[in-house]
């Protein structure tokens, strides 16, 4: 099974991205920027592709990603990544393990205080738990992917009319679907610091925006798992904002959409 990296950029340059990035296998890269462009390179023995596109949207150039790539299984990333040594074998090792898995979720260190998961042990995903995990967890079989007909939405993330969520959309279409979504606590990655393209701190925005998502995901339990999700990270959430008015405004977004 054949490892592909499929990431994300913005406004980067090819060599020093690879170099950066520490890739170890194969990769495709979309680059958001303002020209059209193509260019490719061998690194330690793998194929490397960079697309420069003159859109933006991180869910744009994730679909973007999935058109162009070959690999079995296919890794999304972002730029600000910096992959382990022996991620690609650690991968396949855990799709050879669970054969039944179309996507399996791994951990990549966040040591900013926004990180939602720690991967402890293998177990199934399932819809009510879904919105935790961030799409440079996500390792997919390609087959599954393209035979789904899933794709990122355009509406969520950075980029998008809402600050995050396409990640969890995407996650929860797939398994609607039908397919098979497990968990696997090994690391693969690291983020390094810097300030996000989206967050912007717990403010109205972010709640508003997590209320139109819960819509989405969730339907009409949508302000239950909205309160649920206060509730189980309000001593992060809640510092600056009463969990009540951060309340208020989820639910103004989730009776924004109809």
């Amino acid at each position: 099974m054949r490892v592909e990296v499929l990431a994300s950029v913005m406004n980067e340059e090819f060599g020093e991205l690879v170099h950066r990035m520490q890739f170890a296998s194969d990769a495709v890269i979309i680059n958001q920027c303002d020209r059209l462009g193509y260019e490719e390179m061998e690194y330690q023995g793998h194929r490397v592709r960079f697309y420069s596109f003159p859109e933006k949207g991180v869910g744009r150039s994730r679909n973007e990603a999935i058109l162009r790539s070959e690999g079995d299984i296919c890794i999304f990333a972002d730029a600000d990544l910096v992959y382990e040594p022996g991620y690609a074998e650690a991968v396949r090792g855990e799709f050879e393990r669970n054969p039944k898995a179309d996507m399996i979720l791994f951990n990549v260190v966040v040591e900013e205080p926004r990180r939602t998961y720690d991967i402890r042990r293998r177990k199934r995903v399932h819809w009510y738990n879904c919105g935790r995990y961030g799409a440079v967890s996500f390792a997919v079989r390609r087959e599954s992917l393209l035979s789904s007909g899933v794709t990122f939405s355009m509406l969520f993330g950075g980029g998008a009319r809402y600050s995050n969520g396409e990640d969890s959309l995407f996650l929860k279409e797939f398994m609607d679907k039908g397919y098979s979504v497990y968990t696997a606590p090994v690391t693969i990655a690291r983020e390094m610091p810097g300030a996000s393209t989206w967050f912007a701190g717990y403010d109205k925005k972010f709640f508003y925006d997590r209320g139109v998502l819960y819509r989405y995901l969730y339907g009409r339990l949508g302000r239950v798992m909205a309160l649920r999700f206060l509730l189980a990270h309000r001593g992060r959430l809640c510092e600056e904002v009463a969990l009540k008015q951060a309340y208020e405004w989820m639910k103004g977004g989730f009776k924004s959409v109809h």
